[in-house]
């Protein structure tokens, strides 16, 4: 029983690993939520500023369908994500691992300790993947080139006013993005900030859906409720590049990915930092999906987590 203060330190530690920042409160407060039409089960496909796609939706008002069209994540049901790929298959290879060990009397994964040989074997394989990831991310994420100035910044994989050239089979047809298209998302990723931090309810049904703004709504309620404000300022955008675009029922979609920084800090009513800091910028990469009726403008109709 001695391990066991280490194996619950070690649980700690990964926890604080794997979770998000304290002060990630900005727009959305680093969460998956919103609608990408019929794609809104779907896995957008990767790219160089999220090469791990985003992670699944987990508030929508999209009903969800039994079969995406471009090929998803593992499942849904009941509006919950059903794990599967590299998670299903380790936790089933220890499972059976353990059991194999029972039946042959060495106790599940072996010794008087096998519950807590288990788990910090779970737990030791979960600190490597988070640590390839971070390091992943850290050196192989930041080389995304910081241009200045609108579509410059999605420069990536040819995009340029085009679409992705690999569109999955029984996808929607695709659509072209040009400049214009690049800067309007650089604008809105500005402006919701700014009107998320004003409490500004009315400029930011002008630039999302109303389903997004029910969201920002619940939020913000939420912050008020506990008697202190969140403020994003100074956003610049890193880098970006295009996801996926397509139309369907008379609607044009955009999906990009975005990593910016930002100063990202919450204060009480007495005007006391209690979250983030006002000075150091924090960076965030997040997969914004807009939406326009055909000739429209665009608006913000979901964002989700780079993985």
């Amino acid at each position: 029983m001695r391990r066991t203060p280490l194996l619950f330190a070690g649980l700690a530690g990964l926890v604080l690993a794997l979770s998000p920042g304290l002060a990630d409160a900005r727009a959305g407060r680093g969460g998956s939520m919103g609608s990408r039409g019929s794609m809104t089960y779907s896995a957008p496909p990767s790219t160089g500023t999220a090469p791990y796609s985003a992670a699944p939706m987990q508030r929508s008002m999209t009903p969800y369908q039994q079969q995406s069209p471009a090929g998803g994540y593992n499942s849904y049901q009941g509006g919950r994500y059903q794990g599967g790929g590299m998670m299903r298959g380790m936790m089933g290879g220890l499972f059976l691992g353990g059991l194999f060990g029972l039946m042959m009397g060495h106790g599940f994964m072996g010794g008087g300790m096998g519950l807590f040989g288990l788990l910090g074997t779970m737990l030791q394989i979960f600190l490597v993947v988070a640590l390839v990831r971070f390091l992943f991310r850290t050196f192989m994420g930041g080389r995304a080139p910081a241009m200045a100035g609108g579509p410059a910044l999605f420069a990536r994989g040819g995009m340029q006013g085009d679409a992705p050239a690999s569109a999955p089979s029984g996808a929607p047809p695709s659509i072209p993005i040009g400049p214009q298209d690049y800067q309007q998302f650089e604008q809105l990723l500005k402006a919701i900030q700014a009107a998320w931090s004003a409490h500004d309810l009315n400029g930011l049904q002008a630039m999302a859906t109303p389903e997004m703004v029910s969201y920002f709504a619940g939020q913000l309620s939420d912050q008020a409720s506990r008697g202190v404000r969140n403020v994003v300022n100074d956003v610049a955008l890193l880098s970006g590049d295009l996801s996926q675009a397509w139309a369907e029922q008379g609607r044009d979609y955009a999906t990009v990915a975005m990593r910016f920084s930002m100063i990202d800090a919450t204060w009480d009513a007495a005007g006391h930092l209690v979250d983030g800091s006002a000075t150091e910028h924090v960076t965030a990469t997040e997969i914004w999906t807009f939406v326009r009726t055909r000739g429209g403008q665009w608006i913000l109709s979901a964002i989700q987590q780079a993985r």
